[in-house]
């Protein structure tokens, strides 16, 4: 699996519970030798399922909670081939360890595609275990059994025994080979497939302690950290005293960093009594800094440079098929367009925070995190820790988008700890901090060049990608996305810009920039070419439909099958009222296949009103918990018409402009569509994840209905109808 988890039988172990002699079920991922040793020495290992006596049965789960739902959603796997009551079901979340767990991280919609079919064998093979158990106490052959609702059941006697009751002796059985286990039939499902509600939304609701920044200790004080405006930059000097003599201070201190923004930074730390007083007192530090590597990048002299760019030879091609030059010169019609989208901050409502403690040359970190293995490396790299002296506890995120696969944050808080003397020191970002410190959805510009023959059929298309960073390689262009395969004659070309402005991972990476740029310019030559924007996507899908692609992703069967369903649910081709229109776009991303339709209105004085959101998704044959994936669609829809209607982050000499809320809104619930439709496309292919591939459709289709509603093109993010 790509989480390197193998549930092979030599990978599956069995120990007797410490508590109550219930029964453990444990996966390990160490060699066969090597983990049936450590069993038989009292190796504990990496568990998913536990039985207690009384009958409760605790399913752990492995990955990190960003409010994606993976902490109810990997149970579910578990407990459906268990067959356990989810009502009976408690569910704790592991902390960190990757030899024990597998992969552990929250990121490129991999959570439920990496665990399928692993997580369904560990809850298979404890019911085989429960099974084989009753088998024994009753004297009969174990075939003879079956289970329901936490009980074994043997039909020809009307006996049952519950699990509690079996768990002590299924712990003494030999563990069945995992190849002999047969899953359950779809048709048979009693959890997966069902609506839950998040396992930890009660608490929410309640506002109870569930996320890093709720984290409280025995003694823990807390910190401030004061970093240089600009990217890289290096403490020059700082008032400490002043600042170590405001109220309730406790030290402050210089962490001599580098200028890597993914590490500790240079910079002042503030301890003190409670995180107000250290930010008042760090008001008081008057810190200087000497420039780092961004100084006089500016989003202005970005646009010029890429400006320039376009009219110079490309830095690289990245495909290129037929002869686009030659077409072009036969194409009736030629279409030319440029589109930009800005950087991007990533806003969760939680900002970044940590809590660690050092002690006895440990660490132990209490973090919210996406990616916690990346976060122990930076400790150990960055402090000089062992990997067994760093332990991690997960904690619930409150939002991540991608922010939090980096762990800046953690080794600053660790770096802190450390000099600390002991006491655990909760580090708490501003919002301000948040987005001057932020790995940044990467801006790009695009440029576009169409040809279309005299049946207003698209025969060349080339595409010149500008992105920010040391190379061209850089710019976001992905050679396989349709139209790729469906134009005979094409180029991709790229260019970069160079940058200092840190970059990471967005919802939807890549996609959410690419799907604006190739959905709005598609849209514009279908009007070009006097096409429906619907048919015209479809004919260039049928086109591509069993075409290779390396890697083989894109397929446009599947494309072509969410573009009908969008076309049926949303009723496309049907009257509007005046000033109203309706726009289409499609994208398939980290395993999933979505096109959506929204209908938008504009007013005479150009403000644009979204009404309504038709999804169609193709995530695999199966949905694991239709409420959660429901909950995900809706939500990528409000945070991709955030995006296009409000935010930018912009740069003037190295440092972020945007400070809060205030500069950087987000969609207010009365901006929001009255309803967003999630339609299912059911396909012959394993699930995936969705908490990426819904998302980018929503940018260009709303962009496109702008279009269709008062005839202005969006061709820059976010939308401003006034400069159009």
């Amino acid at each position: 699996m790509a989480d390197g988890f193998s549930p092979s039988r030599r990978r599956f172990l069995q120990v007797s519970s410490a508590a109550g002699g219930g029964l453990l079920m444990a996966v390990t991922l160490a060699e066969a030798a090597h983990a049936v040793g450590a069993a038989e020495a009292g190796f504990t290992p990496n568990v998913f399922v536990h039985i207690a006596p009384s009958g409760l049965i605790t399913i752990t789960a492995k990955s990190p909670e960003i409010g994606q739902g993976v902490k109810t959603s990997l149970p579910m796997l578990i407990a459906e081939e268990l067959d356990a009551p989810w009502e009976s079901v408690k569910i704790v979340q592991a902390d960190a360890d990757q030899a024990l767990y597998g992969g552990q991280v929250a990121g490129g919609s991999r959570s439920i595609p990496n665990a399928w079919e692993p997580m369904r064998r560990a809850g298979a093979t404890a019911r085989a275990m429960l099974i084989a158990a009753a088998a024994q106490t009753w004297k009969v052959d174990a075939t003879s059994l079956s289970t329901d609702a936490g009980q074994v059941v043997h039909a020809a006697s009307g006996r049952r025994l519950g699990y509690g009751r079996l768990a002590a002796l299924a712990a003494t059985l030999p563990v069945p080979d995992p190849a002999t286990l047969v899953l359950k039939d779809p048709k048979a499902y009693k959890i997966i497939g069902t609506p839950r509600g998040q396992v930890d939304a009660p608490a929410i609701v309640a506002g109870k302690p569930l996320f890093g920044i709720d984290v409280r200790l025995p003694g823990m004080v807390y910190a401030a950290f004061e970093k240089a405006p600009g990217y890289g930059g290096k403490l020059v000097s700082a008032d400490l005293a002043a600042a170590k003599a405001s109220p309730g201070v406790k030290d402050v201190f210089v962490l001599d960093g580098g200028a890597d923004p993914s590490t500790v930074v240079s910079g002042v730390a503030v301890i003190a009594d409670s995180w107000w007083a250290a930010q008042r007192a760090r008001k008081l530090l008057n810190a200087r800094w000497a420039p780092g590597p961004s100084a006089g990048q500016s989003t202005e002299g970005f646009a010029k440079q890429a400006a320039a760019l376009f009219d110079q030879p490309p830095q690289a091609v990245a495909r290129k098929d037929g002869d686009p030059d030659a077409a072009f010169k036969t194409a009736v019609k030629l279409v030319e367009a440029r589109y930009s989208y800005p950087f991007l901050a990533h806003t969760a409502l939680e900002p970044q925070n940590c809590t660690a403690q050092y002690k006895d040359g440990r660490f132990e970190i209490w973090a919210p995190t996406q990616n916690p293995e990346q976060g122990r490396g930076l400790i150990v790299r960055t402090l000089g820790a062992k990997p067994g002296d760093v332990t991690i506890h997960m904690i619930r995120c409150g939002g991540g988008f991608g922010r939090r696969l980096a762990n800046d944050y953690m080794v600053e808080a660790a770096a802190i700890a450390q000099k600390t003397g002991g006491a655990p020191v909760k580090l708490l970002w501003s919002r301000e901090d948040d987005m001057a410190h932020d790995f940044y959805r990467s801006g790009g510009y695009h440029g576009f060049k169409a040809g279309l023959d005299a049946q207003g059929r698209l025969i060349a298309l080339r595409h010149h990608a500008i992105g920010h960073g040391a190379g061209p390689r850089n710019a976001d262009v992905n050679v396989n996305e349709i139209p790729g395969r469906a134009v005979e004659n094409l180029e991709f070309v790229t260019s970069a810009v160079p940058s200092a402005v840190p970059t990471g991972p967005m919802r939807a990476p890549r996609s959410n920039g690419m799907s604006f740029v190739y959905q709005s310019f598609l849209d514009e030559v279908a009007h070009a070419a006097g096409r429906d924007p619907m048919d015209f996507r479809i004919d260039l899908l049928v086109a591509a439909e069993g075409k290779p692609s390396q890697p083989p992703t894109q397929a446009a069967a599947r494309l072509l099958a969410v573009m009908r369903k969008a076309r049926e649910v949303s009723g496309w081709g049907r009257a509007l009222p005046a000033g109203h229109g309706l726009g289409v776009a499609y994208c398939n991303s980290y395993g999933g296949y979505f096109a959506e339709v929204v209908e938008a209105s504009v007013d005479a004085a150009g403000k644009v009103r979204v009404h309504k959101v038709w999804m169609a998704g193709d995530i695999g044959r199966q949905i694991v918990n239709p409420a959660g994936a429901i909950n995900q669609c809706q939500g990528a829809a409000l945070d991709g018409i955030s995006q296009a209607l409000h935010q930018v982050i912009t740069v003037v000499d190295g440092a972020t402009v945007q400070g809060n809320f205030d500069q950087y809104p987000l969609l207010r619930m009365r901006e929001a569509p009255e309803d967003i439709e999630v339609h299912w496309v059911l396909s012959d292919n394993a699930p995936t994840g969705l908490g990426e591939p819904s998302l980018p459709p929503v940018i260009p289709a709303l962009c496109n209905a702008i279009f269709a509603a008062c005839g202005k093109r969006v061709r820059h993010l976010p939308i401003d109808l006034t400069a159009v």
